[in-house]
């Protein structure tokens, strides 16, 4: 419904940042895991958002996809874990906890921005209805 549709816009600003935090919980939960340097190292998961369109008209944002990083990772010498080849080197996620926690801060204040816009919307369309009556 036309009326409506900026709760349909802001819920799915939402929807895309709730996946985008999701994303980065999950990488950040693996940033140490460990491979063996013939397997592949954990991949960041990389949420792409692209807008979305109902009739003709601009609807919100949708997940478009969800990619991965670099396999390859790094290679850390550490011959004393368990996973390391005969050289003494293991496989890490090519990721960094200052990177992931910068695109969690975006990615909860762009929520928090989508919930506010969700919230004064409805509060205006509770007041039209009490207008209404």
């Amino acid at each position: 419904m036309e009326l409506f549709r900026s709760l349909d816009i802001a819920s799915s600003g939402m929807d895309v940042h709730q996946t985008w935090l999701d994303a980065i919980a999950d990488n950040i939960a693996n940033l140490n895991t460990v491979s063996s340097t013939d397997e592949p190292a954990f991949a960041e998961r990389l949420i792409v958002a692209r807008s979305n369109t109902v009739n003709g008209k601009p609807g919100g944002v949708r997940v478009a996809a969800a990619e991965f990083g670099n396999e390859l990772g790094r290679i850390v010498y550490d011959p004393g874990h368990p996973l390391a080849d005969e050289e003494g080197f293991v496989r890490l996620p090519d990721m960094d906890l200052g990177d992931q926690m910068t695109s969690m801060l975006m990615a909860q204040r762009s929520y928090q921005a989508n919930v506010v816009s969700f919230e004064r919307a409805r509060s205006a369309y509770e007041t039209a209805l009490e207008i209404g009556r």
